[in-house]
């Protein structure tokens, strides 16, 4: 078989201001067995992957080709066996992230794309994959064919299928309503979009990135929520999971901004989210068989757009909690019935095809440059499910620093979801107290909820 071309996703994100790796960070009951692990990895489906088996090699043009190869399981597991620092676990494993998520030349291209780290004292497992390889429904998807339900040890774990965005936004897609302000949010997302390409940037904030704080060293804190109280929250005005936890963010960082700049920052600053939009014509996780069928529409690799998100700083003590959730679900349903993200999509590739790929990895970051953080949300795994016959006790995800001093990563497994919140720790030193003014925000709406019942 000969090299395969990388995809123009793929490309990108080899390019130096896009450099992208994945982390998927599992905590295990049990203590790790390093040649249980080695023996697993051996026979996963992940080694069936070409991806997983490939390197990434440039010809004489310097264009990206996948190379078939031999894998060496020993360069790509690496034991760190001693604790990190002095930390209790959660501290432990944020800081040893944070040291990786600046840390991108790590993954050799002398050997296919992705490690497996192991902190044997703090019982977890961190998959180092590149986003190269594939986005977080592709990896996450990987990985749970790797695993088996807890309750179940012969099965699979439970694929939740979620119903497409467009559909669940549209009650009515034909009337003649409905096409006009779909075609009206089409053209000011789109304006908004190409705009934040040229010149259009947020106000400076006490939790402003920009160009160059990529590199700038890291933080990360875990928020921890509870899929119960989101879903209590979510009935109040019929919305969804995820307009919850962008009022979540939106409450969270007002309050954060009170305590850090109390007095300085005017009612109704915006502050602009960038977020990834899985475009699988099949929401949620994929079965990997579906996913590596070339025709399948499912398919594997990096199929998602990007879309703005705005939210907008309001005095924490003269506000209504369950008015964030309210404006959350307004601004997304108009997101719903534009085509923003696959805009998005198609205006990359268009540029990745015609210009190539350093023109398109300029375009991204400056997009990133003229907003304020990035969100991601992949659905995981609703009952608990076990690695190796090893127990999962959490799944979570971070990826590389980007221009923005604040990143937020959240995963859901059997019940609850922990998000990362990965910071510039030059600009945002306090994480921790970050993390916990999302926690709060959510229960104040819980409570504001329960209240009214």
């Amino acid at each position: 078989m000969g090299d395969e071309p990388l995809t123009p996703a793929g490309r990108l994100f080899l390019q130096e201001e896009m450099r992208q790796v994945i982390h998927c960070v599992i905590g295990l009951r049990n203590p790790i067995d390093v040649e249980t692990v080695k023996s697993e990895i051996r026979n996963s489906t992940m080694l069936q992957h070409p991806r997983f088996t490939s390197l990434m090699v440039r010809d004489e043009r310097g264009v990206e080709h996948w190379r078939a190869t031999q894998i060496e399981i020993e360069k790509h597991v690496v034991v760190i066996e001693e604790a990190v620092g002095e930390a209790e676990d959660e501290s432990a494993i944020n800081s040893y992230l944070a040291q990786l998520s600046i840390d991108t030349d790590a993954l050799s291209v002398e050997k296919p794309l992705w490690e497996i780290h192991l902190l044997l004292a703090h019982k977890c497992l961190i998959f180092r994959i590149h986003h190269a390889l594939g986005d977080g429904i592709s990896l996450m998807s990987m990985l749970l064919a790797s695993c088996r339900k807890l309750n179940d040890p012969h099965a699979l774990p439970t694929i939740l299928h979620l119903p497409s965005s467009s559909a669940k936004a549209k009650t009515n897609p034909f009337s003649f309503s409905n096409l006009l302000l779909a075609l009206w949010f089409c053209f000011v997302f789109a304006l908004d979009f190409l705009l934040r390409c040229l010149w259009i940037r947020d106000s400076k904030t006490a939790v402003s990135g920009g160009a160059g704080v990529e590199l700038w060293p890291r933080k990360i804190a875990t928020a921890t929520f509870s899929l119960q109280d989101m879903k209590t929250v979510k009935t109040a005005v019929n919305a969804t999971i995820n307009d919850v936890l962008f009022a979540v963010i939106s409450s969270g960082l007002s309050r954060y901004l009170d305590y850090r700049a109390p007095n300085g920052l005017r009612d109704g600053v915006q502050l602009t989210g960038l977020a990834m939009v899985n475009l699988r014509k099949q929401q949620g996780l994929q079965e990997l068989s579906n996913l590596m069928k070339s025709n399948s529409g499912a398919r594997w690799g990096n199929k998602f757009g990007m879309i703005l998100l705005p939210i907008y700083y309001h005095r924490s003590n003269t506000s209504d909690p369950l008015e964030y959730l309210k404006r959350a679900k307004k601004m997304i349903d108009r997101k719903k019935r534009s085509l923003e993200a696959s805009f998005s999509y198609k205006i990359g590739d268009f540029v990745m095809s015609t210009v190539g790929p350093k023109f398109a990895s300029l375009l991204n970051y400056r997009i990133l440059c003229h907003t304020t953080f990035t969100i991601s949300n992949v659905v995981g795994p609703q009952e608990e499910i076990m690695i190796g016959g090893n127990p999962i006790t959490f799944l979570r995800a971070n990826n590389s620093a980007l221009p923005h001093a604040l990143i937020l990563n959240m995963v859901s497994y059997a019940g609850r979801a922990d998000m990362q919140v990965q910071v510039a720790k030059d600009v945002i030193p306090d994480p921790e107290f970050l993390a916990k003014c999302f926690e709060d925000a959510l229960l104040e709406m819980k409570l504001q909820v329960t209240a009214k019942v």
